[in-house]
């Protein structure tokens, strides 16, 4: 059976309801799929001590400010998850769960989008499932030599779960520099902090307001055709959020170069130098899981499709959300994807027209 609405919104999470609320406004029939069975996106899968680079108020989507959380000046996780499923409720946006996308191709004039419960048929569809669904490893001599266990950042939950272990982290970025700093800070295990260059930590007063700040000016200065402000990377790489602050103070999080190699027992640098370990855990990113528009043949050089703002340049029926300053200054932030998602509601409906 093939249901018919205006505009599919492909994925629930943040992205999804940001573009919901806009599309609602526009007065546009659509439906939002998403691959998840209950609310919150990707959030209700992070580790226990993740938390916000924010506070509430500067971390909600539109139309609806997000309720500071009790004892804590930057939400966790769970806050945000509590949050995202009120505002899913309190606009009544039509979400169906669990709905797995497969496939986005052209149908004349409209666009079918395949999933595993139907299809549906659009005369637009917003993308909008994320990076959290496509982790990257790099590769790295003697991952298949290696003996003990390997994990993404999308596996980590909590520092009690490697008690005993001797765990090597790999990455220079936030999520490395979080997990580090938990891990470093529990007793019973043997941490090694691995970085591809020395860790920058940005100014101790500087958290997500600030970051959206450099993104958008950075976003303005390009469109204006000025220098390029460098944005956020001109800051730093890590927010010095309390945990972090403290690990780094305590001299807990000293990190060591990137190693050449893993072994059977652990990694090896380039000058002999070895490290045994029992698990390692890649805290190295994530790519955008886009893996269903592959038939509509939009990917160019290292599977990137071009936009103008959030629309795909060779197929204007399809637009981007949330996958980075790419679709939108902050667009993969809470508070940075509301005027993205505003401006691909605006151009869909003026599309449709």
């Amino acid at each position: 059976m093939t249901h018919t609405v205006d505009v599919v919104v492909i994925g629930g999470g943040q992205s999804g309801l940001a573009a919901g609320y806009h599309l609602r406004r526009n007065k546009l029939d659509f439906v939002i799929l998403d691959a998840q069975s209950t609310p919150g996106g990707a959030w209700q899968h992070t580790w226990d001590s993740l938390h916000l680079f924010s506070p509430a108020a500067f971390s909600s989507l539109p139309g609806r400010l997000m309720p500071a959380q009790l004892g804590q000046e930057y939400p966790d996780a769970a806050h945000v998850v509590e949050y995202l499923a009120d505002y899913e409720q309190r606009y009544d946006l039509p979400v169906h769960r669990p709905v797995r996308v497969q496939a986005v191709r052209r149908d004349g004039t409209r666009l079918r989008v395949e999933t595993d419960t139907g299809d549906w048929s659009a005369r637009a569809v917003v993308s909008a499932t994320g990076t959290w669904w496509r982790p990257f490893l790099p590769a790295v001599p003697g991952q298949e030599v290696f003996t003990g266990r390997q994990l993404h950042t999308t596996g980590y939950r909590r520092p009690s779960d490697f008690t005993g272990q001797r765990v090597v982290v790999v990455g220079g970025g936030n999520s490395g520099a979080q997990i580090a700093a938990a891990l470093a800070s529990h007793d019973a295990l043997d941490l090694t902090w691995v970085t591809q260059h020395p860790p920058r930590f940005l100014a101790d007063d500087i958290d997500g307001r600030a970051l959206f700040d450099a993104a958008t000016a950075r976003r303005r200065a390009l469109d204006e055709g000025r220098t390029d402000t460098g944005g956020v990377a001109s800051l730093g790489d890590i927010v010095a959020v309390p945990p972090v602050r403290a690990a780094r103070d305590a001299g807990l999080l000293k990190a060591q170069p990137m190693f050449e190699r893993l072994t059977a027992d652990g990694v090896r640098w380039s000058d002999g130098t070895t490290v045994r370990a029992d698990t390692v855990i890649w805290c190295t990113g994530f790519r955008p899981a886009l893996s269903y528009l592959a038939p509509l043949g939009l990917r160019g050089v290292r599977g990137h499709i071009a936009t103008r703002g959030t629309q795909a340049a060779d197929e204007p029926r399809l637009h981007l959300l949330g996958y980075g300053d790419w679709t939108g200054p902050a667009s993969a932030t809470l508070i940075g994807v509301g005027r993205p998602a505003r401006e691909a509601a605006a151009a869909i409906a003026e599309l449709l027209a």
